[in-house]
């Protein structure tokens, strides 16, 4: 189970024709309360799908009821037409049911500046209206694919008799604020609206901010927390923030796994950072450097391609005390060469490269993936 892992959610997936393959492209959660509280964080994008900017008005009270979502057309880049569109899949959903469709988010994914089947959508939308149920958490999950090879879901159950579900989307345009993705978690605690946002933004700022598989910014991304209350227990935040986060970083850790074309998993580590930006600062210059990125496809320890990514940045350090691990063997000391490349093991799929500043006390993680032909293939032919 997934996003109705969580008591007092409903979900289905169906196929309504908005793929050429044919395969599911339509999805529903329905929250069925007693709570309806909600939080959403979206694309920093300035360039945002009439989905997105639907959405957000929806979440300015803090109570969404159900969310509509769609693969197979982002129904981004495409003027009045698609702001209406997005506004119709939010009244027909509503009317499906029974709610108002101020209460409705809407979620789109898929190709750029291309209007949607609006009679497939609203057809798509009574179908899977008609299959809503507590079962059917996978199926949305499938549902909402796009170039990803699997569905992602994630649960954690607090320690109380309450839960956080997930599902989400993305395999590729992964890199902060937030990724290609589309999430939606649920839970049956009792938590506010306000505490929900404070638990979402905390979660979302380490977890999916920092996966940054291709450096290539959405127009749709959208990360949805509805709560139901259904479990009639109210948390303690810093558990439920615990959990909210714990499942972020699973479904996170997901989406890079699954990035376009990859064969390698990479975490890069940044310790001994005189703040955390600057951790962060050099983590993404590093995650970003396409040279290193096939140096890893390659399974060469090219620590030099770390230092040079390093110096890019404005971050705090004696570029004479850098030290750099890859896979645990630190192959770089006080910026020169440290233990032989040698003993480098690249063989695996995971790949992590710890980078210690040596200015501060400070820490930051940040997670890509290696650079291949696949990759290139893919997003060469991806609207055609």
């Amino acid at each position: 189970m997934t996003v109705t892992a969580a008591q007092g959610f409903l979900a289905s997936g169906v196929a309504a024709g908005l793929k050429e393959s044919g395969d599911p492209d339509l999805a529903l959660v329905v929250n069925l309360g007693p709570s309806r509280a909600a939080a959403g964080v979206f694309t920093s994008n300035r360039v945002q799908a009439a989905p997105v900017r639907w959405s957000r008005r929806v979440l300015a009270d803090g109570r969404v009821c159900g969310v509509v979502l769609n693969s197979g057309g982002a129904n981004a880049c495409t003027g009045p037409a698609g702001a209406a569109d997005a506004r119709v899949m939010a009244e027909h959903t509503a009317r499906a049911v029974g709610v108002d469709p101020d209460e409705i988010a809407v979620c789109s994914t898929g190709l750029i500046g291309v209007p949607l089947p609006m009679d497939r959508v609203t057809a798509g939308i009574d179908a899977a209206a008609e299959r809503l149920s507590p079962e059917r958490g996978v199926e949305a999950a499938v549902a909402i694919r796009t170039t990803d090879s699997v569905h992602k879901t994630a649960v954690v159950s607090g320690p109380e008799g309450w839960t956080v579900g997930g599902m989400a989307k993305g395999a590729g345009m992964l890199a902060p604020g937030l990724a290609t993705m589309l999430v939606v978690l649920t839970t049956d605690a009792d938590v506010t609206s306000a505490g929900l946002d404070s638990a979402l933004r905390e979660a979302v700022r380490t977890t999916f901010d920092r996966v940054d598989s291709d450096g290539c910014m959405s127009t749709n991304d959208t990360v949805l927390l509805l709560a139901s209350g259904a479990s009639g227990v109210t948390p303690v935040p810093d558990a439920f923030a615990e959990a909210v986060h714990a499942v972020c970083l699973d479904l996170a850790r997901q989406l890079v796994a699954d990035a376009e074309g990859a064969s390698k998993e990479i975490e890069v580590e940044v310790v001994g950072a005189a703040s955390e930006e600057d951790a962060v600062t050099v983590g993404r210059s590093v995650a970003r450097n396409n040279l290193l990125k096939c140096a890893l496809h390659g399974e060469d320890p090219n620590w030099g391609r770390v230092l040079s990514a390093i110096g890019t940045t404005s971050a705090v350090f004696d570029p004479d005390r850098l030290d750099v691990a890859i896979n645990g063997v630190w192959v770089c000391r006080d910026g020169a060469a440290g233990e032989s490349r040698d003993k480098v093991d690249l063989a695996g799929r995971r790949i992590t490269v710890t980078i210690d500043l040596r200015s501060g006390a400070e820490s930051a993680v940040i997670w890509t993936n290696d650079l291949t032909a696949e990759y290139v293939h893919e997003n060469s032919a991806y609207s055609s």
